[in-house]
């Protein structure tokens, strides 16, 4: 089969009847039609047929060998530098599409997949452990051109560092039973991005400092399976109209909780279990880090490349790029913008060959970009608003350019060189990105992409090669001063 269309990703997505709560109801007829769900879905759908088109094809897709079905190259294990560059290639026409707004397009979820499997072989003769169903799973996603989201983290109880609660009736996801078909999951995760519109969901058990046993695992299950049940926050999709809400009505991807009432999750579809050191050191050792940060970094640069143009498109409609402050604020993000671009072509020139046989992108510089990203993502949104000033806030909507006030606003709302009701579409879009509750979301979501901006900054000091540098030092201090010859 291999690659999809968007319409048979819609209609295999509504014949699914994923258990999604939405508003404290249980969503009835197809996904794809409620209000909440609609826009990011036909975005989604544009994508799968993106990956089709006459003109991106062959820079979307590939064969793998002895196959005759394409496949999206999303799911291509590199074994050369040029094969990491086509993988960039293919992600950003994705992030392009999209504006670098879908933290969870289906390439971020298919490159997770791809890494797993490239990574099976570390599981192999370790107890409790499958990795043959990892590239079982590699392969059917591939066949079917299969769609993903993931859930790792845990309820926010107790955050402190040496929990360990017990309860008649488990918070946290945790195995409960085992018997001949399986293990029975129950409990909870959070933040499901576009839980409930995928194929599928990977449950699996981020690093932590202290794992019960029961608590250690990770698996992939059908999103429909029997006792998986999405429960969503509000809606942040304002309204259908474009005008009104440019990004919300396009891209809101919605997050939800994932609980498992007694699920059963079949042996074949179990990676590993019961095993805290595997949890804690799979992920690690694996090349599911230098891959996925290798596609998040791409698209970040995608969505900076948006802001950066947002922000200039602001400054020449209001005609303000004399003034030094102006072009300061810009040069902040154009600095970003090329520190994040120079970090990610480091990681490709560095890449090498890891031990099952992949070319692995440079962690150190992506681990780099993605400690830097948090911090000057919302300073490039505070820019904006900054640039934006009150016009920002004051933004008719559509309707009312259709009311017999709209010369009144064309008139008064104008800016330079453009009326006024496009004036106010680009501060709509400015207001969308950075001010309203997608916009908010997209801030927060930035910041915690890979977890508490603090540990990421730790593991970085941790892991960066630190040795050769106090040697240096060590060794000016002990050249003896022979200054007095």
């Amino acid at each position: 089969m291999g690659i999809i269309s968007g319409k048979e990703f819609l209609d295999r997505l509504d014949q699914l009847k994923n258990e999604l709560w939405f508003d404290g109801k249980k969503i009835e007829g197809n996904i794809s039609e409620h209000p909440a769900f609609k826009g990011i879905l036909e975005t989604k759908s544009s994508l799968y047929d993106l990956q089709t088109s006459d003109g991106l094809i062959d820079e979307m897709t590939c064969f793998l060998p002895e196959k005759k079905e394409r496949i999206g190259l999303s799911y291509l294990q590199p074994k050369t530098k040029e094969d990491l560059k086509r993988r960039r290639r293919m992600i950003e026409h994705w992030a392009r599409h999209t504006h670098g707004m879908m933290g969870r397009s289906p390439d971020y979820m298919n490159t997770v997949i791809m890494s797993f499997a490239s990574s099976a072989p570390l599981l192999h003769d370790r107890e409790n452990c499958f990795p043959e169903h990892i590239q079982s799973l590699y392969d059917q996603a591939m066949k079917h051109d299969l769609s993903f989201t993931h859930t790792f983290i845990t309820p926010q109880v107790n955050r402190s560092q040496m929990n360990i609660t017990t309860s008649e009736n488990p918070i946290s996801a945790k195995i409960v039973d085992r018997n001949d078909k399986g293990i029975v999951i129950k409990g909870a995760r959070l933040l499901a991005t576009q839980g409930g519109l995928t194929d599928e969901i990977l449950v699996l058990s981020a690093p932590r400092f202290y794992f019960e046993e029961d608590e250690a695992f990770a698996f992939s299950i059908p999103s429909n399976t029997q006792g998986v049940k999405f429960i969503c926050r509000e809606s942040f999709v304002l309204g259908e109209s474009a005008f009104d809400h440019p990004l919300g009505s396009r891209y809101e991807e919605m997050d939800s909780v994932v609980v498992f009432d007694d699920v059963l999750v079949p042996w074949d579809r179990v990676f590993f279990y019961g095993d805290a050191e595997t949890a804690n050191g799979f992920l690690a050792a694996s090349s599911f880090n230098a891959f996925s940060y290798h596609q998040v970094i791409t698209r970040q640069i995608v969505k900076t490349e948006f802001l950066l143009g947002v922000s200039q498109l602001l400054v020449d409609t209001i005609n303000v790029s004399e003034y030094q402050h102006i072009q300061e604020k810009l040069s902040e993000i154009v600095t970003g913008l090329e520190t994040l671009k120079a970090l990610l072509e480091k990681s490709e020139h560095d890449a090498m060959l890891d031990g099952c046989g992949y070319m692995r992108p440079s962690l150190i510089p992506l681990q780099i970009a993605s400690t830097v990203f948090p911090k000057i993502y919302p300073r490039f949104t505070e820019i904006i608003q900054l640039i934006g000033a009150s016009g920002i806030m004051t933004i008719p909507t559509e309707s009312a350019f259709d009311s017999e006030i709209k010369e009144d606003l064309d008139h008064y709302l104008q800016g330079t060189g453009i009326n006024g009701k496009d004036r106010v579409k680009l501060f709509r879009l400015a207001w969308d990105l950075t001010m309203s509750p997608f916009g908010t979301r997209q801030t927060q979501y930035e910041r915690f992409f890979y977890g508490d901006p603090v540990r990421l900054a730790s593991r970085l000091y941790q892991c960066y090669p630190k040795e050769k540098y106090v040697k240096a030092v060590q060794e000016f201090l002990h050249v003896k001063n022979d200054s007095s010859i």
